[in-house]
C-alpha cells in the first residue's frame, strides 16, 4: 500500500447505540453514534415497535384522512345527468 494516501485505521472504534448499546469494532472513525443497532432493532428482538420520530405515520394519516373527505365530497357533488344518444344519418 502507499502511504499518507490511507485514513488512520483505529482498532478499537466505539459505536454508540440510542438504547445504550456499545460496540467496540475495526474504523476510520474513532467513535460513532447511531440510532438503532442490533440489540434494539424489532427484527432482531422480535418486539413490534414504531419507529416514528420525525411524525410520518401522523402525518401519512391526516393526509389519508382529508383525501378521503374529498373524494367523499366529490361523490356527493356529481350531478346525475342521462345523456340521450342521437342518431345522424348521411343522405347522398
Amino acid at each position: 500500500m502507499k502511504k499518507k494516501i490511507h485514513p488512520p485505521y483505529f482498532k478499537e472504534a466505539i459505536i454508540e447505540c440510542a438504547c445504550g448499546n456499545i460496540l467496540k469494532t475495526g474504523s476510520t472513525r474513532e467513535k460513532m453514534s447511531v440510532e438503532i443497532c442490533g440489540a434494539c432493532h424489532p427484527f432482531y428482538t422480535g418486539k413490534k415497535k414504531i419507529l416514528d420520530a420525525t411524525g410520518r405515520v401522523d402525518r401519512f394519516n391526516r393526509r389519508m384522512a382529508k383525501t378521503a373527505q374529498i373524494k367523499s365530497a366529490r361523490v356527493r357533488k356529481k350531478p346525475t345527468k342521462k345523456v340521450e344518444k342521437t342518431e345522424i344519418t348521411l343522405e347522398k
